[in-house]
Parts: structure tokens; C-alpha cells; sequence
């Protein structure tokens, strides 16, 4: 399938969604990829990954990048050649990239209810008290995608989703909120943008410059 959806967050920041219906050797073909990139799809043991890596460089090609312009630092963050900011996530039946001018973090989750039964180890459950089960289903999976998108812009060791990620009381018709992080005596502050495409949710966070 083609790319499914572009979302504009903001200007300067747009995010890219692939639906993969398509076969492993139909991503893959006609698709150049570097050397790293052949050692890590070598590397994947389950088809779903791999075929969530080949739905992030069939974006890359959609928006005029190829897999040589992509390379990962010593931490595994994603970086573009060009000093685009990208942060990547695929699961399941999905790959998302999403590009800006600004430091930016992406996660993209599917909706299921271990992430409601093992909360307590990430938030606080008071935020989901009194919503229907598919509710507190949904907010779970994006306050879990909040922090993830955090640790991908810091990508810093030692930080701890329960201990120093907070994200503020927010509605999930709001489709946005802000969070923070509080680590090393420091305090960064953070938007939030999220939307539910079929069974999943989209998380995207952008540092606030305060």
C-alpha cells in the first residue's frame, strides 16, 4: 500500500504513516540499502520487524531521502545527513517517520490491554480512574507513548518512565498535552501531539523552549 497518511503537527514538522500490506520481497524490492542496513535486516528474527524496517525506507523514499542519507549514533538514535531531525517508529502493521526542523521525538503503539494491566510500573493510575476499560486502554498507550517520544529525543541512560517522566491531566478528545522531565536537577518541558489511526496511536513530543 502507499503512504496512508501526512500529518502536518506544525510548521516545519510533518509526520508520514504507511499501512504494510505489502510482502516482505515487495518492499524490498528495488530498494537500495547500505551495508549497516543489510547487517540489520540480516539480524531480524521476526518478519513483522523486518518488515516494519522496510516500511521506514519506503517512506525515506516517499519524502526524497534514501537509506544511505539515514545513520544511527553510537546510542541508536536516527539521524538525516542533511541535519533534518527524524524520529522513526514501526509496529505491527504500521511504519511511521516523522521530520522537523526541531528536535522531535515519535512513538507509535498498537492498543492492547497489557499496556493497562502493567500501568502501575509506568504512571500514575489515577489519571485513568473512572474511564470505560477502552479508555483507559487508549490514554495508557499514549501516556506510554509520551514517555517513550521523551527518551527518544534525550536517549539518555538512567532514566525512568515512573520516576522521571510526568505528563499533565489531559483529555483524550484533546489530541494534545504537555509533559515533563525531571532528571540530573533539571526540569525540561515538553508538547505533545497524539492521534488514533485504527487500532493504534501516534504520539509525537517537541521540547518547549520556556
Amino acid at each position: 500500500m502507499p503512504l496512508l497518511k501526512t500529518i502536518d503537527l506544525k510548521p516545519g514538522t510533518r509526520l508520514f504513516l504507511w499501512k504494510i500490506t505489502e510482502r516482505y520481497d515487495e518492499l524490498r524490492q528495488d530498494m537500495e540499502l547500505n551495508s549497516n542496513s543489510l547487517t540489520r535486516l540480516a539480524g531480524m528474527k521476526s518478519m513483522a520487524h523486518q518488515r516494519g524496517f522496510l516500511g521506514v525506507r519506503k517512506l525515506l523514499q516517499v519524502v526524497g531521502y534514501q537509506d544511505s542519507d539515514l545513520y544511527y549514533d553510537e546510542n541508536g538514535k536516527p539521524h538525516l545527513k542533511d541535519g533534518t531531525y527524524i524520529s522513526i517508529s514501526h509496529s505491527h502493521d504500521f511504519s511511521a517517520i516523522v521530520l522537523s526542523d526541531a528536535l522531535i521525538g515519535l512513538d507509535l503503539e498498537l492498543l492492547k490491554e497489557k499496556t493497562l494491566r502493567i500501568a502501575s510500573r509506568f504512571m500514575d493510575v489515577s489519571h485513568i480512574e473512572g474511564l470505560t476499560i477502552n479508555d483507559q486502554i487508549k490514554k495508557a498507550t499514549v501516556v506510554w507513548g509520551i514517555k517513550e517520544a521523551i527518551f527518544k529525543i534525550k536517549n539518555e541512560k538512567g532514566i525512568s518512565f515512573p520516576l522521571h517522566i510526568f505528563e499533565a491531566p489531559f483529555q483524550l478528545k484533546d489530541k494534545q498535552c504537555t509533559a515533563e522531565l525531571r532528571f540530573n536537577n533539571q526540569v525540561e518541558s515538553f508538547s505533545i501531539q497524539f492521534d488514533f489511526v485504527d487500532e493504534y496511536v501516534l504520539v509525537c513530543a517537541m521540547k518547549l523552549n520556556l
